[in-house]
């Protein structure tokens, strides 16, 4: 006999292997057999037999055994019925299909273990009758089934070609059936056994196997079978296209892991593994660092898992950047300071003109760190208007103690991680900013500008201000963490100078930390001095016109100051100087030649009319005009307050785009006027009978603070009395209701404002006076200073006839 396992799959656990006898024409004289009308039953739990095929099957129930030895003894007639559900270990009636096949016990093998093997070729199918034994076995009345005759039409010959195609396909597909079982079916001839033979050995539901077995007309069961021949093909088609998708995967990492190995041959023959040559070098630079024991440890336990991994495995690159950083990072490497304090504060003199607070700062800290040797850095933070050269104060502190220089800008930093580092389990981790600049220069005491601290962004991602609490902090920075590293390191050597536009953005935790140096804005006289010295040489340079013999006086330079620029610092001045170089190289490329001394006709032809005039400050023309002086994060500027009266029923307006703090100020100023009317002269019943409106121009510009409180006490006063404001006078204060004029802040931007647009006298409180004595009697010739204590005195000194 000839054995196969047609449309089984592997994993299937099947206890039975279908055969096919030699000799088909056993298959012809199914219907000679003289078959009893009662038979034993045997139940098959898994499959379900066929006339004509033959089938071993594993027997174990004591009930089946019994009935299988009776039979053999017998006439080896046997009823073969499939069990409904083949979980059921000890079936029942019910548990029993009514279709079966009478099957004759072919052989019966004893096996070492105590079972039983039959091999049953099935005869006919039947119908159960009636069950009459239960006990000792399962006997039954059946009732044989006629086999309906293979009709010879031709499209059931179709049917039959289809169904070997549709077989072969299936056998050609699946790499566990050996390509005999094809030859095998192309050789059975007869229709209804090559039908049951691969319904027989079908993959598919034990009850769509029953179903077949129960279809009378064989050209049903044969259109039946097509249909499942269908999907099985369907199935093995998917399965073999998966197949080979994962057979194509191995036989690429196969032949990666070949290429590989020849590789590391060609390597050793060259002199070893580059890998391996990089993670010896890092060991041996490791030998002569110095750095604290537990670097040294962390360093050690990261080159020993190194030297464990194999170099294409991800977290090959993580370890071997992470010890990279820690060769990199200067643990104790730093530069020496310069003690020399006259070549310090002469370094300082040369790169900026004035700034006398910052460099006496520095040269004190230099001598301290003289006599002791050593000691905590401070934090300092340079606060002022945009322009006037904190940021390059700093590189210039750098090169005066003789340290390196590096940069942080913090402007628009929103993640934490840019501070602190990200964990570097994360694709694409890196250290914090701090550690990366530390590691770029090579220094572990640098100069460390943290430019715009005041402009550091928060959102979901974190609060990178908050993170620079730890950094700023002399008594925790010397354990600074960052998450890449892992470690602490000590960024106590490091002089941290941040800078800063507007003290009130900064957190007050953060605040706390920095000791602020406040950085006023220019004088003209001091902008006349750094354009000489510095911003002239730098643009004649920048523009080729260096050798070329011309001048620009100060005279020039004062009117560039006045006439085209209003700003704090010297940024304005800077782009105006350099349109007056780019002007000198057109002519001279033109000409050949240029004009030895540039005049006030030659800047006013370059650089155009007068941007700015002092004539709309110096007079106010009407009552109820005054005109005050306001501290913006730019610097001082001049603001008009202007009041006009109107029938009305006692109402205040207040426009301008003005802040709560403003508006109070100008409730607080009516108020005080009308409680004491009498006392200046004023009819209390006008302030019953106009609607007074207050408004400050540039209304697009927001406007808010207590500065404005004398102001605009003066522009109401001076409305309802119709006494002029005197021209050529400014005046800043915040008021009281009892009268009294308190202290502002921003005195020196306020006053150098004031003096830019052409000022003579400026009304201030008595507790501003110290502030007004802060500053060089140069930069104020020329200017009065009335410092008051109540409205009555600044009434008194304000308004006019």
């Amino acid at each position: 006999m000839k054995e196969t396992s047609l449309f089984l799959r592997a994993e299937d656990d099947m206890d039975f292997m279908p055969i096919i006898p030699l000799n088909e024409s056993d298959n012809e004289n199914l219907n000679d057999i003289e078959i009893p009308k009662e038979l034993p039953v045997l139940p098959l739990r898994n499959t379900v037999l066929f006339p004509g095929v033959v089938l071993p099957i594993t027997v174990g129930r004591d009930k089946s055994i019994k009935a299988v030895n009776d039979a053999y003894k017998a006439d080896k007639l046997i009823g073969v019925l499939a069990q409904k559900d083949s979980n059921v270990e000890d079936p029942t009636v019910v548990d029993l299909e009514d279709v079966g096949t009478v099957a004759r016990i072919i052989k019966l093998i004893k096996m070492p273990d105590g079972g039983t093997t039959v091999i049953l070729q099935g005869k006919r199918r039947f119908k159960v009758g009636a069950i009459t034994a239960e006990d000792p076995y399962f006997k039954a009345q059946v009732v044989l089934l006629q086999e309906e005759e293979a009709p010879k039409e031709q499209d059931f010959e179709a049917y039959v070609s289809n169904i070997k195609d549709l077989a072969a396909q299936i056998i050609q597909l699946s790499p566990n059936i050996p390509s005999e079982a094809s030859i095998i079916l192309k050789n059975i001839e007869n229709p209804s056994f090559l039908i049951h033979f691969i319904s027989s050995n079908l993959n598919t539901e034990l009850h769509e196997k029953q179903q077949l077995l129960e279809i009378h007309h064989i050209k049903s069961r044969a259109d039946l079978l097509m249909q499942l021949l269908q999907r099985e093909l369907q199935f093995a088609e998917l399965k073999n296209k998966l197949t080979n998708k994962t057979k194509t995967e191995l036989d690429k990492q196969q032949r990666e892991y070949f290429l590989q190995q020849q590789l590391k041959s060609i390597k050793d023959e060259l002199g070893g593994d580059t890998n391996e040559r990089e993670v010896k070098e890092m060991a041996k630079k490791a030998e002569t660092k110095k750095w604290p024991a537990a670097a040294k440890d962390l360093f050690k336990k990261g080159i020993e898992r190194l030297e464990r991994m194999h170099p294409s495995t991800p977290d090959y690159s993580v370890v071997y950047n992470h010890l990279d950083l820690m060769l990199e990072l200067p643990w104790t490497e730093h530069t020496a300071d310069s003690y020399d304090l006259k070549k310090a504060k002469k370094i300082l003199d040369q790169d900026h003109y004035g700034m006398d607070k910052v460099k006496e700062r520095i040269l004190e800290y230099l001598a301290v760190l003289k006599l002791k040797g050593d000691m905590k850095s401070p934090i300092l933070c340079f606060l002022g208007p945009p322009g006037i050269g904190k940021t390059s104060l700093g590189r210039s502190i750098a090169n005066a103690i003789g340290r390196k220089y590096v940069r942080i800008s913090l402007g628009g930093l929103h993640d934490e991680s840019e501070i602190r580092g990200h964990r570097k389990t994360y694709i694409g981790a890196m250290p914090g900013r701090i550690l990366q600049s530390l590691r770029k220069i090579k220094s572990s005491n640098p100069v460390m500008i943290l430019d715009e601290i005041d402009k550091v962004g928060s959102d979901f991602r974190g609060d990178p201000s908050s993170a620079l609490l730890e950094v700023l902090d002399p008594e925790q920075n010397h354990t600074f963490y960052d998450n890449y590293l892992e470690l602490e390191y000590d960024l106590s050597k490091v002089l941290f100078v941040a800078t800063a536009n507007d003290i009130n953005a900064i957190q007050p935790a953060l605040r706390d930390r920095l000791e602020i140096i406040d950085l006023s804005g220019y004088a003209v006289e001091e902008k006349v001095e750094i354009a000489r010295r510095h911003l002239l040489p730098k643009q004649k340079e920048a523009h080729g016109v260096d050798k070329l013999n011309f001048t620009i006086n100060d005279k020039v330079l004062l009117k560039i100051i006045q006439d085209y620029t209003r700003e704090s610092g010297v940024r304005e001045l800077d782009r105006q100087l350099a349109s007056i170089m780019r002007y000198q190289a057109k002519e001279y490329a033109m000409k050949d030649k240029v004009k030895a001394q540039l005049t006030p006709a030659d800047i006013e032809k370059v650089l155009g009319k007068s941007r700015y005039s002092n004539d709309l400050y110096k007079v106010a023309n009407m009552p109820g005009v005054a005109v005050g002086l306001a501290w913006t994060y730019v610097g001082g500027d001049i603001l008009f307050i202007e009041t006009s009266l109107s029938d009305g029923k006692g109402d205040l307006k207040l426009t301008g785009n003005l802040g709560n703090v403003m508006k109070e100020s100008a409730v607080t100023a009516l108020t005080y006027l009308q409680s004491n009317a009498r006392k200046y002269d004023i009819d209390p019943e006008l302030f019953n009978r106009k609607t007074i409106h207050v408004h400050v121009p540039e209304g697009a510009v927001p406007k808010d603070g207590p500065s404005a409180g004398i102001t605009m006490m003066s522009s109401i006063a001076s409305a309802v009395t119709g006494k002029k404001v005197k021209p050529y006078l400014a005046m800043t204060g915040e008021i009281t209701l009892r009268g009294q004029v308190l202290p502002v802040g921003g005195i020196k931007e306020k006053i150098l404002a004031a003096k830019r647009s052409g000022l003579k006298e400026i009304i201030l409180c008595w507790q501003n006076e110290k502030d007004v004595q802060e500053i060089d009697s140069e930069f104020i010739k020329g200017m009065k200073f009335s410092f008051v204590k109540t409205m009555q005195q600044v009434l008194e000194l304000a308004l006019v006839n």
